[in-house]
């Protein structure tokens, strides 16, 4: 049951990211909404709180995001992470449970979301700042390994974003890459000139470029858009996502691919919209820590590699602050980001590229 102190402290900070216009650009703003964020889930997010004090922080000494401590990201495959309910507390009936892809008998993430409307809104906004509204899409999604199970986040969001396409030819394909490439090519030969979002995981879209069918027809359609949301999930070797892109480019004829950032353990995304260079979203922010120390932030001029964690202001219902065992650089002065690589021995997730 929610504290009347926490439901009243909730709603506040869900009204701001709601109505507020956000926008990348404006730093102060967005630290100081996630400061707020950052003092709510000190006081009522059992598992963070214990965090902090195990570390000895006191939050009401705590000015600036460099220095709010990051939870580790294992954390969500060992505790109910939930912020305004007591410790130990159930998720309620109607949350939703988001699980990560693992291999049999490996313990996967559980991201609970008890207000589902809230990541609609801002996944939602997020996409439509970056690309326009989803009403002039068709989306076509090639999420194989996501299919295939029925607690993914990226289904869950794809199946929203369909939904608002108002599209009858948008649509989910599993392994079926003929009709796949029937309604492509049906679509670019639609007169309605609306964008094509071709979504897909990585493997699903290299087995469907290298399928040997003719993709040519693809190439040079100024409406068309193909992302790539990373993973392997060990059905091909790893790869780099420049030679990922290469493939893709070569065999489809395009200039360029498009990337989503996003886990099971975040509820905001991140886009490229080529070269795998992905710019914060109005309520995603990155920083570098050191890899051998992660209390030691980086400036953001630094220019070597470092541990991402991310800022997430859509995690208000369990912790906005994580410590990935994703790698990272900067990319020039608008805090925009690469993701390079993993941290060794850590898992082969859906975000991530390259094996170091």
């Amino acid at each position: 049951m929610l504290s009347p102190e926490a439901v009243s402290a909730r709603q506040a900070l869900r009204q701001q990211l709601l109505s507020t216009d956000l926008r990348p650009s404006d730093q102060h703003q967005f630290e100081q909404l996630a400061l707020a964020v950052f003092r709510y889930q000190a006081v009522h997010n059992p598992i963070y709180r214990n965090y902090l004090a195990h570390l000895a922080v006191r939050p009401d000494q705590i000015f600036e995001l460099r220095r709010v401590p990051f939870m580790p990201i294992g954390f969500f495959k060992k505790h109910t992470i939930l912020s305004g309910f007591p410790a130990n507390a159930q998720p309620l009936s109607d949350t939703l449970t988001f699980a990560s892809s693992g291999t049999t008998g490996e313990q996967t993430s559980r991201h609970y979301v008890p207000d589902p409307d809230l990541y609609n809104a801002v996944s939602t906004r997020i996409f439509e700042q970056t690309y326009g509204p989803l009403s002039n899409f068709h989306i076509v999604a090639l999420l194989p390994s996501y299919l295939e199970r029925n607690n993914s986040s990226l289904v869950y969001m794809v199946q929203r974003f369909i939904a608002q396409t108002g599209s009858e030819k948008s649509g989910f394909f599993l392994h079926n890459h003929d009709e796949l490439t029937e309604q492509l090519r049906q679509l670019t030969q639609e007169p309605d000139q609306k964008k094509i979002l071709l979504i897909g995981v990585t493997f699903g879209l290299l087995d469907w470029a290298e399928s040997g069918e003719d993709l040519s027809f693809l190439g040079g359609n100024p409406n068309l858009i193909v992302m790539e949301t990373g993973g392997m999930k060990g059905r091909r070797q790893e790869l780099l996502r420049e030679e990922v892109h290469t493939i893709l480019t070569d065999q489809l004829g395009i200039q360029r691919v498009h990337s989503e950032y996003g886990m099971t353990e975040l509820l905001s995304q991140a886009y490229s919209s080529g070269s795998g260079v992905f710019e914060p979203s109005p309520t995603l922010r990155i920083l570098l820590r050191d890899i051998n120390d992660p209390f030691l932030i980086y400036p953001d001029d630094y220019k070597r590699t470092g541990g991402i964690n991310v800022i997430d202001l859509a995690n208000l219902d369990s912790c906005a602050f994580i410590e990935t065992q994703d790698l990272g650089q900067y990319v020039g002065s608008e805090r925009n980001f690469q993701v390079i690589g993993r941290f060794d021995n850590s898992d082969v997730r859906g975000c991530n590229l390259m094996v170091l």
